[in-house]
C-alpha cells in the first residue's frame, strides 16, 4: 500500500504484533460481521491468532473502559473498537455515538496506544449492513499500520 500523500510504503506487517479487539454485543449480527471481517485481514496481514485478545462488552459506550484496561496492561502493540450504533427516535443515538467515540480517543491520547474505531453510526441497519465487511477489514488495517509507525517513532 501506498501513502497518498507522500507516495511512501506503508508497513502492513503483523508478524509478531500483538492486537486487543473490544466488541460490543448490542447489535450483534453486525458487531459479529464487523469482528470476523477484522480477525481474517489481522491474519491476513500475519498477526498471529495466539497473540489476538477479542473481548466482548455490552454495547459502545463499556467499550472505552474495556480498551482502558487493555492499554493499562501494556501487553498490545494496537487495539480495534467494534460496535454499531444506529439512530433511532430519541437523542440517545447522539449520545452513544459521540461519547463512545470520545472514550475511544481519550483511551488512544492518554495511553499514546493506536486504536482503530470501527464504531458503526448509521442512520439505517441497511447503512450499516453495507459497511460492516469493509469496515472490519480496515480495522485491522490500521491497527497493523499504526503499530508499526508507532513502533518506528
Amino acid at each position: 500500500m501506498q501513502d497518498a500523500d507522500k507516495g511512501k510504503a506503508v508497513k502492513l506487517d503483523g508478524d509478531g504484533l500483538v492486537i486487543g479487539i473490544v466488541q460490543a454485543r448490542f447489535n450483534a449480527a453486525m458487531t459479529d460481521k464487523l469482528a470476523e471481517a477484522c480477525r481474517y485481514e489481522l491474519a491476513a496481514l500475519g498477526v498471529a491468532e495466539r497473540h489476538i485478545t477479542h473481548v466482548t462488552v455490552p454495547g459502545a459506550l463499556e467499550i472505552a473502559v474495556a480498551l482502558k484496561a487493555m492499554a493499562d496492561s501494556d501487553d498490545f502493540d494496537a487495539l480495534i473498537a467494534v460496535g454499531c450504533v444506529i439512530r433511532g427516535e430519541t437523542y440517545h443515538f447522539e449520545l452513544v455515538a459521540n461519547e463512545s467515540g470520545a472514550g475511544v480517543t481519550r483511551v488512544a491520547l492518554d495511553h499514546q496506544i493506536p486504536i482503530a474505531n470501527a464504531i458503526l453510526t448509521c442512520d439505517t441497519e441497511q447503512q450499516a449492513w453495507d459497511r460492516v465487511e469493509d469496515k472490519g477489514r480496515d480495522a485491522a488495517r490500521v491497527a497493523v499500520e499504526m503499530a508499526n509507525l508507532m513502533s518506528e517513532l
